[in-house]
């Protein structure tokens, strides 16, 4: 596939001294420019005489002493070759110190401009390349509509859930002979005209149709029941699980299926009381149910905080995309794409490739300009410190407490020291950085809203 990032600049730091050559720009328009190199035989004559000296020293040739191979067939034999080399190798350079020293932000990487009638015979030569220039541009962060900046609560259906769901984890399974409502079975469904053999388990009230479900109620181990698999579950993902077949298919099946029950259970809720809660929070966190809910909301809300802070940056994301005008050299950004692919692109596809990367060419440009207005930079220390306290984090998920700095250091430097590793830190810091110059500089508004609200409100957005 084609590399999507195409913003590339080159880096701004001044270089000292002349160019050895004769380097110009005419600018096509404010997005397009061509860069003209002119290079003379006393640009390059220097370094092929050298690199053909130190042949003629090595040269192996039949007929000749080792170092007295006549320099006249040394060049015959590697001239040109040592040539084109070092002609390229100077015009790199030179194109690259020139981008530089101008400070010219490009975009995407020169394409040189082919010529019918370029030769090598020639002593001096001309070479043009075309370039994509940055657009000028401003960003500003006050939207024309206020953004909403969503303060999603746990209301008391989400933490009864989870409360349920803790005291599920830590209570008792109790094996039983007779199925009530509640509890959960196990056993083999079984269809021999599709095919179907599948061990499953489930709990009672993940069944939909009454019918079915009245089937089970009184049922015992090693009974046999006969059920419709239309509405047989709340969801399609249980049926398709239970029975081993796929998602699609089991969204319109309307078969009847056997199910053996091979074992019943009953989970018993573990007790609210302190054991309890020094099992979940740690003891003497909390020491009554009014404050062992309350942790619960806290935690909830830590976790929608982050959904929250997401949605946030989407939402700023797709706004000033929208709302920041400026345009691009299309024409050139396509024509590098199909240079730069690692498969043979046509013009079209070259255009489609373009079309779908444009996007997050755009907001590149836009985040990259608003960090350099507003002096947002992600420096090698912010970096190492977030390293530092996700290995903190992850340390104290296994019980290793108060890790010493030495250690810290010595782990996050082997971390950072994987370059996908790295670069995965620093897009999170630097997330973290703009999200705190958003809710400090940009039009938002702030909205309470449950979490299946959020939900909602978030799903009618796409």
């Amino acid at each position: 596939m084609v590399n999507t990032q195409i913003y590339c600049i080159f880096a701004n730091q001044k270089s000292q001294g002349k160019y050895p050559m004769n380097i110009t720009k005419k600018n096509i328009d404010d997005l397009n420019a061509i860069i003209k190199i002119d290079i003379e035989k006393e640009d390059y004559d220097p370094r092929v005489t050298k690199i053909l000296k130190d042949y003629r020293k090595t040269a192996n040739i039949p007929g000749f002493r080792k170092g007295h191979v006549p320099m006249g067939l040394v060049k015959k034999q590697y001239g040109q070759a040592v040539l084109v080399d070092e002609v390229n190798k100077l015009l790199q350079e030179s194109l690259n110190k020139y981008l530089t020293d101008e400070k010219l932000d490009v975009l995407g990487n020169p394409l040189p401009k082919t010529r019918d009638d370029f030769t090598w015979e020639a002593e001096d030569y001309s070479f043009e390349f075309e370039i994509g220039l940055t657009p000028e541009f401003e960003v500003d962060p006050e939207t024309e509509e206020p953004l909403p900046h969503y303060n999603i609560v746990a209301d008391e259906k989400t933490i009864d859930q989870q409360v349920d769901h803790m005291r599920t984890q830590h209570g008792k399974l109790i094996s039983k002979n007779e199925a009530e409502e509640g509890d959960t079975v196990s056993g083999i469904f079984t269809n021999e005209e599709n095919e179907i053999e599948k061990e499953a388990d489930f709990a009672l009230d993940k069944i939909k149709d009454k019918e079915n479900l009245d089937k089970f109620i009184g049922a015992k181990v090693g009974d046999n029941l006969t059920l419709e698999t239309k509405n047989l579950f709340e969801e399609d993902q249980v049926l398709s699980d239970s029975l081993g077949i796929g998602l699609k298919e089991a969204k319109d099946l309307d078969i009847e299926v056997n199910f053996e029950i091979t074992e019943i259970n009953h989970q018993e809720l573990a007790e609210m009381n302190q054991e309890f809660f020094d099992k979940i929070f740690g003891e003497g966190e909390v020491e009554n149910e009014e404050e062992f809910r309350n942790k619960i909301k806290e935690d909830i809300e830590k976790q929608f905080e982050q959904q929250s802070d997401q949605q946030l940056l989407n939402d700023i994301t797709d706004t000033l995309i929208e709302e920041t005008e400026f345009d691009l050299p299309d024409d050139f950004l396509v024509k590098w794409i199909q240079v730069s692919s690692e498969e043979d692109l046509t013009l079209e596809e070259a255009k489609e490739e373009y079309e779908r990367s444009e996007k997050g060419l755009r907001f590149q440009l836009i985040e990259n300009e608003l960090m350099r207005a507003n002096d947002i930079k992600v420096e090698l220390e912010d970096v190492k410190d977030s390293a530092k306290e996700q290995i903190k984090m992850q340390m104290a998920q296994f019980g290793q407490v108060n890790p010493s700095e030495e250690e810290l250091d010595s782990i996050a430097q082997r971390v950072l020291s994987n370059e996908q590793e790295a670069k995965n830190i620093s897009e999170q810091v630097k997330n973290q950085k703009l999200l705190a110059f958003y809710k400090e500089n940009a039009n938002l508004e702030e909205k309470e809203i449950t979490f299946d609200d959020f939900i909602k409100e978030v799903m009618d957005k796409k």
